[in-house]
């Protein structure tokens, strides 16, 4: 699909409120690698999340400046720091939403989760905004697909961060052209589709928040250290085969199969970042120990339980609805102490962003 299908018309200026609640999404097919403009280097896949979410509300008005004015505020109190890298995305969108320059925006965005604690924050808030945006342009031109507004919705939120393409619709998106999904794209995520098993539509996925401070590298300075690493192109030869391998997974509810593709996709990723130059260490001693209780944990009790990490130290425990109770007198018992003060999140798979 060509680029220039996401180019609207421009149109005479309304007042008009939009409010969207976006969730985060947790990877299972790691997307690390990346080229310009915000397109991957590998397919990946993700469980799209449910209370993890950020609401984002945007108050257009128009004005006569012909140019992308706004202001931000993050739970109430107005955000300077986060401008440019909101005026960057409004830089990459502006040619599919030219009518952005007739109006002033009063973005005002909160999360239910802690910022920069290893949940996407940058996926959720993206696909929120995007979807004011799209929801902006339906009203200029009603005559609108839904089909097409959530995979505009999904193409800009892209060009803010990547993963946001994944936190659009649920409960399983691919992003990322390959062979295995005929449907799938570089430029917008896709629904996994109806072969989904019922056994993923109430996968649990609890997060144990191991250190919620900010990363010190972040996930731009990771995707950037892919250019010249020495492993790069076997990684996304890697991460490519693991998704061909993980649809049928998907489709047949193999659980077995699932947990080892998952936990081997999640060392993986962190096996680049031990691989990089400079190289750099995400996880934490309690990571480590929590994957190490894990697995001992599975191999006892024979509980299909098993881990995936994103960039950041915190660990998403993964399983089936059905052994939710055990599973969180396991995690109550031996994993919380291994969190920081704590502290962590239930969360369960959604079904993907909506109006509010």
């Amino acid at each position: 699909m060509d680029t220039s299908t996401f180019i609207a018309s421009t149109a005479s200026p309304i007042h008009y409120t939009s409010s969207w609640e976006a969730p985060s999404n947790i990877a299972l097919i790691k997307y690390w690698g990346k080229k310009e403009p915000q397109i991957p280097k590998n397919p990946s896949l993700s469980f799209t999340l449910s209370s993890s979410k950020t609401k984002t509300k945007v108050i257009f008005t128009p004005h006569d400046k012909n140019e992308i004015d706004f202001e931000f505020y993050f739970h109430g109190v107005q955000k300077p720091d986060f401008k440019p890298k909101l005026k960057t995305f409004f830089d990459r969108i502006s040619a599919y939403i030219p009518w952005i320059v007739r109006y002033h925006l009063e973005i005002h965005s909160e999360n239910s989760f802690p910022h920069s604690s290893g949940i996407a924050s940058s996926a959720s808030s993206m696909a929120a905004l995007s979807l004011c945006l799209m929801d902006l342009e339906q009203q200029l031109f009603p005559e609108m697909e839904q089909a097409y507004f959530f995979q505009k919705a999904s193409f800009l939120a892209r060009l803010g961060s990547g993963s946001a393409a994944r936190s659009i619709q649920g409960p399983v998106t691919l992003w990322g052209k390959n062979e295995t999904k005929k449907t799938s794209s570089d430029l917008f995520a896709v629904p996994f589709g109806s072969s989904l098993h019922s056994v993923f539509e109430e996968y649990q996925d609890t997060i144990l928040l191991v250190d919620k401070g900010s990363k010190p590298v972040s996930s731009t300075q990771g995707h950037n250290l892919m250019h010249g690493h020495p492993f790069a192109e076997n990684r996304f030869s890697q991460a490519t085969n693991h998704l061909s391998e993980l649809v049928p997974i998907m489709d047949s509810g193999a659980l077995d199969d699932f947990i080892h593709l998952v936990e081997l996709e999640a060392l993986s990723l962190h096996a680049m970042m031990l691989t990089s130059s400079p190289y750099f260490i995400l996880m934490q001693p309690n990571t480590l120990a929590i994957i190490q209780k894990v697995w001992e944990f599975r191999k006892e009790t024979l509980t299909p339980l098993c881990f995936t990490l994103d960039a950041g130290a915190n660990v998403h425990l993964l399983y089936p609805n059905s052994f939710r109770t055990e599973i969180h007198s396991f995690i109550e018992g031996e994993l919380s102490g291994f969190c920081q003060k704590g502290q962590y999140l239930f969360d369960a798979v959604g079904k993907g962003a909506k109006k509010v």
